[in-house]
């Protein structure tokens, strides 16, 4: 049956023109020609969708935030009576040294630190009375071989004015009508101020009123 159809198409072709003969007539060459384009075209739009395709993002690395610059520490506050940058001190040293005079000393210094600047003690001088580890205080004047203040006893001191500048907790107690706790208001006011400039300086002691002061004024000095 089929054999029949495919003779009927042939003798149906050869009764047409030339030119529809060669029209309906498919050949190899051109069936090569349309492969070829198609292939093209095929991988023209393979790579059209491949470069249209998405592109995965890499996020960039996190920066890490910048270190805070760490703070730069302030002077630190002294002890009472330092220098106000807490640095240096200013002492006035006089008596039986070789070089008196002021001298400008770290704070934290010693009496024996004074004494050094101002070139040592004078040979045979006596400085049973001069405590040479005590701590310095700004504006302090020391004095070398002056009268060392008077020993406590059970009626007062000995003989001489107490040196306010230098006197012990002990050797303010023993004057009469001031007491321990008086005594270390005395002590802690020096401390404070950087000695005592004058005598007249007792009054403004907390404890220390007008009639304390007349029984005080004629037992101590500076």
């Amino acid at each position: 049956m089929r054999a029949s159809g495919g003779s009927e198409w042939l003798a149906v072709r050869e009764r047409l023109p030339l030119w529809v003969q060669a029209r309906l007539e498919v050949r190899p060459r051109a069936v090569g020609a349309v492969a070829v384009v198609l292939a093209a075209a095929v991988g023209i739009g393979v790579q059209q969708y491949w470069s249209a395709r998405p592109q995965p993002v890499t996020a960039p690395p996190a920066l890490a935030p910048a270190p805070a610059p760490a703070p730069t520490p302030g002077p630190v506050p002294g002890p009472a009576g330092t220098a106000a940058d807490g640095s240096r001190i200013v002492v006035d040293v006089s008596g039986k040294v070789r070089e008196p005079g002021v001298r400008r000393l770290p704070a934290g210094s010693r009496v024996e630190d004074a004494l050094t600047a101002a070139g040592g003690v004078d040979p045979g001088t006596d400085t049973t009375g001069l405590n040479r580890a005590r701590v310095l205080v700004d504006g302090e004047h020391v004095v070398v071989g002056g009268p060392a203040p008077p020993a406590p006893g059970p009626g007062g001191p000995s003989s001489g004015p107490i040196s306010l500048g230098t006197a012990t907790v002990e050797q303010l107690d023993a004057l009469p009508g001031v007491g321990p706790v008086l005594a270390q208001h005395i002590v802690d006011f020096r401390t404070a101020r950087g000695g005592f400039r004058s005598v007249e300086e007792l009054r403004q002691v907390n404890g220390i009123g007008e009639r304390r002061f007349a029984d005080l004024r004629k037992l101590v000095r500076p």
